[in-house]
């Protein structure tokens, strides 16, 4: 991937950290007193829209593979309660983020129906033919 230090989305396409709108809660799970006064919770939205360097297409292509995550604006969501800290939890929503946008634009390579070979179909009816004489060879003779 290349998202990690310098969160790139494409070879020169950097990620736009400064659209993303961010917003914080307080989080729920362990951490005592402090959990009920301290907000560390990450929320990071990004319009897809409006990523700059990609073309409408890439944008289709990402609203189709995350629309589980997208919110009713159209625009990326993730959250992060993974550590007790706000900058912690930032960074790992930036980073999260970014996986998400590469792993959206990502394009499997076209599967090529391909035949079976000559020495396959060969194998598998040898193979069908001791099945069926070792079950021929189990048979009563009728006696």
């Amino acid at each position: 991937m290349l998202c990690g230090m310098s969160r790139e989305i494409r070879p020169g396409v950097p990620f736009p950290e400064h659209l993303v709108k961010l917003a914080f809660a307080r989080s729920g799970g362990p951490g005592g007193q402090n959990v009920n006064k301290v907000e560390t919770k990450v929320l990071a939205r990004l319009a897809l829209d409006e990523i700059p360097g990609l073309s409408p297409g890439d944008v289709d292509r990402l609203r189709e593979k995350l629309k589980s995550r997208l919110d009713a604006a159209g625009s990326l969501l993730v959250t992060s309660t993974v550590t007790r800290s706000r900058e912690q939890n930032l960074q790992d929503a930036l980073d999260r983020m970014c996986e998400l946008i590469v792993w959206g634009l990502h394009r499997d390579k076209p599967r090529r129906a391909t035949k079976p070979t000559r020495g396959s179909k060969v194998r598998r009816l040898e193979g069908k033919r001791q099945r069926s004489e070792t079950k021929r060879g189990r048979r009563s003779t009728g006696d």
